[in-house]
């Protein structure tokens, strides 16, 4: 007699990149996750910002500890920082996670070719320069790139700019080459 086997749930075993062809840099400036991140991400991390002090407040109402005003107050104080922390944590998850690939990222794909574009026309480094000496670059490189994954124990954010991202920077410098050509082309059309 053989064994019936479980039924299958069809869940990936890790969260799965949308497409492989088309990602962001892995290690992001946290400027660039500050500035990529989407409305609905400002929204979740404000909601838990708010949510922690309403529902300490909640449970006051219902629940009263008889403490005081005073204590209460350092207490909703203390709740109001832990709460802010967390939806800021949260926030920068979701804005990240796109960079990964794993949630939807089509904005933000397109406005990191953009802006490495335009900084290639320019004759900047598409991730800027840094005043850090090459190895102390891929320390930091190799201490945030998967930081926000653990970003609820330990808060790590990447504050270097350097040259370890994860993508090949290549496609960037010859879309800026057919920018370029193209921008020469139409001025000596028109002129």
């Amino acid at each position: 007699m053989t064994r019936p086997s479980p039924p299958s749930l069809n869940l990936p075993l890790s969260p799965q990149i949308l497409d492989p062809t088309e990602l962001t840099p892995l290690n992001r400036h946290i400027k660039r996750v500050i500035r990529y991140a989407r409305p609905e991400d400002y929204v979740a991390g404000g909601g838990m910002a708010v949510g922690g002090p309403l529902a300490f407040w909640t449970m006051e109402k219902f629940q009263p500890t008889y403490l005081g005003r005073a204590a209460f107050m350092a207490s909703m104080r203390t709740m109001f920082f832990i709460s802010a922390a967390g939806g800021f944590f949260w926030f920068a998850s979701r804005s990240t996670l796109r960079f990964y690939g794993w949630r939807e990222n089509a904005r933000e794909v397109e406005m990191d070719k953009r802006e490495m574009v335009d900084r290639i026309k320019k004759g900047q480094k598409p991730y800027g320069d840094s005043t850090m000496s090459p190895y102390l670059q891929g320390v930091a490189a190799r201490n945030s790139r998967h930081s926000t994954l653990f970003i609820h124990t330990i808060p790590w954010f990447n504050f270097v700019n350097h040259e370890y991202h994860g993508v090949d920077t290549a496609k960037y410098y010859r879309q800026a080459e057919r920018e370029l050509e193209a921008e020469r082309v139409q001025k000596a059309e028109s002129a």
